[in-house]
C-alpha cells in the first residue's frame, strides 16, 4: 500500500494523427529554458545579439548527435557496429525490418555522456566561428545545463525507462509498463537525478549572483560537471543494469564514463579560483 503504482501515458497529447510524447516535450522544455537562461545571461554580459543566434542550434544538434552516438557506441557497439544497416540506424531514427522493410523508431537511446561530449564538441565549432571567449561560452552554458538535465530526467521518468534496483523504501515505483520488471518496487532514480540536477542549477545561479566575475575562467563550467557527474557517479548504485556486460562490472558504464567528466571538472574550478586570484 506504500508503493506507488507509475503508469502514465507516454503521449503529453494528441491532436489528429500527431502524437507529443512526453519524452519529446520534456526535451524540448529543458532546452527552451535553457535557452532563455543563456539569453539572459548575453544580455546581461553585452554579448552581442547577433552572436547568440546560432547557438541554440549549436547546442540541439550537439546533445541531440552526441547522446545517440554515445548510447550505440558505448552501450550496444556489438549491435550498431555489426552491420551497415546497423550503423545507418545508429544515425537515421528507423529501425530495418526482416521482410526488407523498415519503421520509424525515434532516438530510443540517448546516453547523457555522450551528448555533454557532443555539446563540448559543437561549442568549440561556435567558439571558432563567432571569436567568443571559450571559457565564457562554456560557462555560460554551464550555468543553463541543470535545467535541461532536470527535464531530460523527467521525460525519462515518463518513459518509464532508466529503471532502479528494486527497493524497500515507501516511495518505490511499480513501473507497470516496464514489464516483468514492473512488477516489483524499484527506486525511482530518474526522480532523484531530476530533484538532484534541480538543486544544482540554483546553486550554479546563486554563485553567479555573487561571482559573476568569475564567467569566463572555467569556474562554472567545473562546478557543473563536478556536481552532476559525482552525483551521477553514486546514483549509479541504486540502478539496474542498463545492458547485459555491465552484470559482472564491479562498476558500471555510467561510473566509468562519470571518472574523467569529474576530474575534468574540479580542474576547471581549481582553475578557474586561480585565474581569479
Amino acid at each position: 500500500m506504500l508503493f506507488i503504482d507509475w503508469n502514465p501515458s507516454i503521449e503529453a497529447f494528441r491532436i489528429g494523427s500527431f502524437a507529443m510524447r512526453w519524452y519529446a516535450l520534456c526535451w524540448l522544455i529543458g532546452l527552451l529554458a535553457a535557452y532563455f537562461i543563456v539569453r539572459r545571461l548575453y544580455i546581461q554580459q553585452k554579448i552581442k545579439e547577433t552572436l547568440f543566434e546560432p547557438l541554440f542550434i549549436y547546442c540541439f544538434l550537439g546533445i541531440l548527435i552526441g547522446a545517440r552516438l554515445g548510447h550505440c557506441l558505448f552501450y550496444e557497439p556489438d549491435y550498431f557496429l555489426s552491420s551497415g544497416q546497423h550503423i545507418v540506424e545508429m544515425l537515421i531514427p528507423i529501425r530495418f525490418l526482416p521482410d526488407g522493410g523498415w519503421r520509424f523508431t525515434g532516438y530510443a537511446g540517448l546516453a547523457s555522456h555522450g551528448g555533454t561530449l557532443g555539446l563540448i564538441i559543437t561549442l568549440l565549432l561556435y567558439v571558432r566561428k563567432t571569436k567568443l571567449n571559450l571559457w565564457t561560452v562554456l560557462d555560460n552554458i554551464a550555468i543553463a545545463t541543470p535545467i535541461t538535465a532536470t527535464f531530460i530526467r523527467l521525460g525519462n521518468l515518463m518513459n518509464s525507462e532508466i529503471l532502479g534496483r528494486v527497493t524497500t523504501m515507501p516511495w518505490g515505483f511499480y513501473f507497470l509498463q516496464a514489464g516483468p520488471m514492473g512488477t516489483e518496487p524499484r527506486h525511482p532514480g530518474q526522480l532523484y537525478e531530476a530533484i538532484a540536477y534541480f538543486v544544482f542549477f540554483f546553486i550554479g545561479w546563486h554563485l553567479y549572483r555573487r561571482h559573476a566575475e568569475r564567467v569566463g575562467t572555467g569556474f562554472f563550467f567545473g562546478l557543473c560537471l563536478t556536481l552532476i557527474f559525482t552525483f551521477r557517479f553514486f546514483i549509479e548504485f541504486t540502478k539496474d543494469v542498463q545492458v547485459g556486460f555491465e552484470e559482472h562490472m564491479l562498476l558500471n558504464m555510467g561510473q566509468l564514463l562519470s571518472i574523467p567528466f569529474i576530474a575534468i571538472g574540479v580542474w576547471c574550478m581549481v582553475k578557474g579560483k586561480k585565474v581569479k586570484k
